[in-house]
């Protein structure tokens, strides 16, 4: 009888050629693993992600963990390894967004034109809009009026 060999979700974090992305790389993992392109099992124990997040606001950091799991090690399995490896290494990462400074204006981190036709463009549709709702309210009163006498409304004669 063969043996065949295993392999664990936090080995295969460990040969990542970048290590922030393995939160990626778990997602990546799973879907294959339900899609069936090979074999793993889910293991009771958990194992933290070599990736670390940092928190909205602050510059706190936290991590994750998952539910580990055994792989098999197959041809194809090292496959996909390899080729989700190098398209995770090739991504590139969101990076933070620039803060909204005069600072970041005049160092060019923000381009000034884009941010002025954006303004631009907002400050007319909300002009727009408000043009558009002061004409709706005047079609709606026009020739309704009603005529009140006394704190009772009656229709007004013509």
């Amino acid at each position: 009888m063969k043996r065949v060999p295993y392999t664990t979700l936090s080995e295969q974090m460990k040969n990542l050629s970048n290590p922030q992305r393995s939160d990626a790389f778990v997602k990546r993992v799973r879907e294959a693993v339900r899609t069936g392109e090979f074999e793993a099992a889910q293991l009771p124990e958990r194992v933290t992600l070599p990736k670390t997040f940092r928190r909205r606001g602050s510059d706190e950091t936290a991590t994750r963990d998952t539910r580990e799991l055994v792989i098999e090690l197959t041809p194809q399995y090292e496959a996909w390894f390899q080729q989700v490896n190098e398209e995770l290494a090739a991504a590139p990462s969101r990076s933070a967004r620039v803060k909204l400074t005069v600072e970041n204006i005049e160092s060019g981190a923000v381009d000034f034109k884009t941010l002025a036709e954006e303004t631009r463009r907002k400050m007319q549709a909300a002009y727009d809009k408000g043009q558009q709702l002061g004409k709706s309210r005047a079609q709606k009163t026009k020739g309704t009026k009603a005529k009140t006498t006394r704190g009772r409304t009656t229709k007004a004669k013509k």
